[in-house]
């Protein structure tokens, strides 16, 4: 649990709602590269509370969960080293595009891709959860990477995730370890829905984002 910022300890997904609110409330509209916004602090500080969603299917993210970790590092290192210019995540990517360094593996450019598409296989999670209450953990986990992160995966990632999804809990197991206190189940799908309704726009910009600046079709070495 979290404290919000009201100072009650809340879900890591009340706490990611109430960012990702804030976000949307000051984006401006448009996503023409020139005027392109996505926050650097608040869209790192939703990346870690998402993690800790994850976390809670156990040992089976381990291996998402040191991605997204790394990545946001790389960015959070490019923005303390000039606030002013990278608060902006769009400014990042205009100085790795001039710079030609974007596709390399070591670039924000690359660390901003498989975030968005973690955010990606996190949203189709939660969706498939919401919606499916028949489908087991591991149904669904596999289903969700399947859809958003497969495509972009080598074989040795591929690989590694299958052998994953055999630690994968029970559904109600994860169900309960999501639910705040005062919570009950119908109080959680609420949350979940409103994260994905905030989540979907905010990603369908980023991915314009991305294919703006030819980012949009890297794949794992």
């Amino acid at each position: 649990m979290k404290r919000g910022r009201g100072g009650m300890e809340e879900s890591e997904m009340r706490s990611a709602i109430e960012e990702l609110s804030l976000v949307v409330k000051d984006k401006p509209s448009g996503i023409n590269p020139d005027a392109a916004y996505l926050p650097t602090k608040p869209f790192l500080y939703t990346c870690n509370l998402l993690i800790q969603v994850l976390d809670k299917i156990g040992p089976t993210m381990a291996v998402l969960r040191q991605d997204i970790h790394q990545n946001i590092q790389k960015l959070d290192k490019m923005y303390e080293s000039d606030p002013s210019v990278y608060s902006n995540v769009v400014e990042i990517l205009k100085k790795e595009a001039r710079e030609g360094i974007a596709r390399k593996p070591s670039s924000c450019s690359r660390a901003l891709v498989w975030l968005t598409r973690s955010m990606d296989f996190t949203v189709n999670l939660l969706e498939k959860l919401e919606k499916d209450v028949a489908q087991s953990l591991e149904q669904v986990v596999e289903d969700a990477y399947i859809t958003t992160l497969k495509p972009w995966h080598g074989w040795i990632s591929s690989a590694a995730y299958k052998v994953a999804l055999k630690l994968i809990p029970e559904r109600k197991a994860f169900i309960k370890l999501l639910i705040a206190e005062e919570e009950d189940y119908d109080m959680l799908k609420e949350e979940m829905r409103e994260l994905i309704s905030l989540l979907l726009p905010l990603l369908d910009d980023i991915h314009s984002i991305l294919r703006s600046f030819h980012l949009d079709k890297l794949k794992a070495k």
